[in-house]
């Protein structure tokens, strides 16, 4: 089984984006997942932003479906990769 492919979409000076780096770097530990992060000005951010218009930073996906916007469910991210861990 692929792990998921979870991409974090950061703004500069975004310490929303630098908690769920953290958030994600412990769940990388416990469950396998495939963690990627890219800056919202770069090509690939960009085009998450003008895709899914956030409000805010960081946008993450996983397996390219909208996750969330802002402040990381924790609890709710490691429900879906135990979920799909089964």
């Amino acid at each position: 089984m692929t792990p998921p492919d979870v991409l974090v979409v950061s703004a500069p000076a975004c310490h929303l984006c630098a908690d769920a780096e953290v958030a994600l770097a412990e769940l990388a530990r416990a469950c396998s997942l495939t963690m990627r992060s890219v800056e919202a000005s770069s090509e690939e951010g960009r085009r998450v932003v003008a895709e899914h218009r956030p409000g805010m930073f960081p946008v993450v996906l996983v397996d390219g479906a909208l996750f969330s916007v802002g402040r990381l469910p924790r609890g709710k991210l490691r429900k879906l990769l135990e979920a799909r861990a089964a």
